[in-house]
């Protein structure tokens, strides 16, 4: 979407501006003078990611297994700062639906990760005090909000987020594939 501007930006700053930090719109805005508003950036990104998305998605590695795991004795959701549209397209893709007991999106709260309100409406959802919630979160906003909410958060960095911030969570894990019933009794 940049690149109608002229603007190239490689994976290293987009990692830092817009996965690992809040406001990457206003960030590519600022710094490239652009002739358009944050919410302009992000509504014709958003045209061009749904496109992106629509013929599949590749799931993290273990996560269907994770979900089926971890499923059996609990509810489960899924709380994204992704709009309800394309969340639909990427678990759908994914056929995890029946795994998922909800399923929150952008359209469902205030204010994005990493303020506490995805994981408070999941909780709700789900009908648990935050207290009785865990997050596993692959990125530091995403670890903030879980911990803002008042809930214990495993961390489990993907290819793009190995190297944010992750104190404060109860566990790092190298995948999720070590996201097991008995790291989850130790909590």
């Amino acid at each position: 979407m940049l690149l109608e501007y002229g603007v190239d930006m490689g994976l290293e700053e987009y990692r830092r501006h817009f996965i690992a930090a809040d406001g990457g719109p206003e960030y590519a805005v600022r710094a490239y003078a652009l002739p358009i508003t944050a919410t302009e950036v992000r509504a014709r990104k958003g045209v061009l990611y749904r496109a992106l998305i629509e013929p599949g998605v590749e799931p993290m590695p273990g996560a269907r297994a994770a979900l089926e795991r971890l499923g059996r004795a609990r509810p489960v959701a899924i709380a994204t700062n992704t709009v309800r549209a394309d969340a639909a397209i990427i678990t759908a893709h994914l056929g995890i639906d029946a795994l998922l007991r909800a399923v929150i999106v952008r359209e469902d709260y205030a204010r994005s990760k990493p303020a506490p309100d995805a994981y408070l409406a999941a909780a709700a959802t789900l009908g648990l005090p935050p207290s009785r919630c865990l997050v596993v979160e692959d990125t530091a906003r995403g670890l903030g909000a879980g911990l803002a909410a008042g809930m214990r958060v495993i961390a489990v960095p993907s290819d793009l987020t190995f190297d944010n911030d992750f104190t404060g969570a109860a566990h790092r894990l190298p995948d999720l594939d070590a996201l097991t019933e008995d790291v989850l009794a130790a909590l």
